[in-house]
């Protein structure tokens, strides 16, 4: 990982300006004014606040929050757009670049829990799952994150029980976040545009989490099972960690399927096999 310093001497960038989006990158740079200003008011960004931007691209939103916080830092992979975001935001003070990998970036050492970060991205599909998982990992230094992702990737994490898109990554989300639809964003916003609908999502950490368990690794792999055969009974799609008994006792119908059971429920249950396992 390397950090670009202040540079306030204006270079060249017109090659930058026509740098062309990268597939290997998942780029698909957002142009269109009104959705930027939708997620900038979405945002809306304080002068003290800490923002960090995963993958700026061409600085769309950039723009507009830089000249609003204390604080920002953009973490951005493409080494060919680096030039770009120096000349066009270098004269700030309070921006700085880290040219890595977000997957790799240690978020919790940029702010504390007094401290709060912000954290802002468009994030490409290929990385979007894993890169919030790590990001929860270090959500007790994290104020608030936004997301343009996938509109699919949106539903799931706003799904509830009984809803199609309920699953793991929802589940594990919402045990950690409040999750919050903001707006949906057509192919159109993007160049070049997707092939797919995208939406913009808000994820705030539970200040105080509404379910808790001993054993967040164990919920995990509770519903991990219960969702990679999740046509099946949750009695057969757990055979391997639950019998019905112990099903019963944590408020789950044996014979109903993974969708239908709420987070609530999976937490109980993680809790039952975890002091089961601790008594023998």
């Amino acid at each position: 990982m390397t950090s670009t310093p202040r540079n306030k001497n204006k270079k060249s960038h017109k090659k930058t300006e026509g740098h062309k989006p990268r597939k290997r990158f998942g780029q698909n740079f957002l142009h269109d004014p009104r959705v930027i200003q939708a997620i900038l008011s979405a945002i809306n960004t304080k002068q003290d606040d800490h923002i960090i931007e995963i993958g700026p691209g061409l600085g769309a939103l950039t723009a507009g929050l830089v000249t609003d916080c204390g604080q920002m830092d953009v973490v951005e992979i493409d080494n060919d757009l680096i030039p770009y975001l120096e000349n066009n935001f270098g004269s700030h003070a309070h921006f700085k670049i880290h040219q890595c990998d977000a997957l790799k970036f240690d978020f919790a050492s940029m702010g504390d829990a007094d401290n709060p970060i912000r954290i802002v991205g468009n994030l490409p599909y290929n990385i979007s799952t894993p890169l919030i998982f790590h990001l929860l990992t270090q959500n007790h230094v994290i104020q608030d994150m936004h997301f343009m992702l996938q509109k699919e990737v949106v539903d799931r994490l706003c799904a509830g029980a009984g809803d199609s898109a309920y699953g793991r990554l929802g589940i594990m989300v919402q045990y950690h976040c409040e999750t919050e639809r903001v707006l949906s964003v057509g192919p159109g916003a993007f160049n070049p545009p997707p092939k797919v609908d995208s939406a913009v999502v808000r994820l705030t950490p539970h200040k105080q989490k509404p379910v808790t368990t001993e054993n967040v690794g164990l919920l995990g792999k509770i519903v991990t099972a219960a969702f990679s055969q999740r046509r099946k009974t949750i009695r057969n799609g757990l055979k391997k960690l639950a019998d019905s008994t112990l099903l019963e006792e944590a408020g789950i119908n044996p014979g109903e399927r993974a969708e239908n059971i709420a987070l609530k429920e999976f937490a109980n249950l993680a809790d039952l096999l975890q002091s089961k396992h601790s008594s023998e």
